[in-house]
This record gives structure tokens, sequence and C-alpha cells, in this order.
């Protein structure tokens, strides 16, 4: 599986990636392989707020369905539009391609709250 170095990381399963004030959220290549083949991402309005650990879509599966989580607070800049009639590039290629949001930061201090690439790997070590 596996993690960049150069994201950060939620215990929902969200990765982040910060650019300047702009943060791109998606779902980690463990949230991917636990929900098997996506078959639809349900996206927030874009220019909605959000409120760190707020629901802001949904990813159903095979398997299930999977609320997605804010990892930060922040306002919806752009949804990946793609993804709505082809979800499966979520399973392809979730770092990239696959990203869900982008966001405009409101509470930098909130990211460092986040989790490094090994404490990530800590806490699914820890969930077994």
């Amino acid at each position: 599986m596996e993690f960049p170095g150069d994201l950060k990381y939620s215990k929902e399963h969200e990765w982040i990636r910060i650019e300047g004030k702009v943060a791109t959220i998606g779902i980690t290549d463990f949230a991917q392989d636990q929900l098997g083949d996506v078959v639809m991402v349900e996206f927030p309005n874009e220019g909605a707020i959000l409120t760190k650990d707020e629901t802001f879509g949904v990813v159903e599966s095979v398997k299930s369905v999977s609320d997605v989580f804010a990892p930060i607070s922040g306002k919806v800049l752009e949804t990946n539009e793609p993804l709505a009639d082809s979800p499966g590039i979520i399973n392809e290629d979730c770092y990239n391609e696959g990203w869900i949001i982008k966001m405009e930061i409101t509470d930098p201090k909130q990211v460092d709250e986040l989790l490094t690439v090994d404490q990530y790997k800590a806490y699914l070590a820890e969930q077994g």
C-alpha cells in the first residue's frame, strides 16, 4: 500500500495536500482498498463552508457506503467532476487524479493536528 510522505492524513482515512492556502483532499490507499470498487462519489457544493470533522460527501462501493469527513475547516473551491462519471479513478490513482475536493484553508493551525505519514502508518498498525 502506498502513502506519500509529502501528505498529511486523518484518522478517518483522508489525505490532504497543502499548496499555499489550498488543500486538496481525497481518501487514502487504505480506504479505497477497504471499500473495493468505487461506484459513486457524492460531492459538496462549490462554495460550501465546511467545519473540521464535518461529513462533506459519500464514497459508495460495491461493498459499502462510507462518509468522507473534512480533515480541516474551509471553503470548497472545486470538486473533481470527472469522478462523477468515472468514480473508479479513486481505485486507480487515489492520490492524484482521484482527489475529491479542493478547499481554501481557513485555519492553518488545524493542519498541524493531522498525522504525518509515519503517524498514519502507526495508526493503521494499531488498528490491526
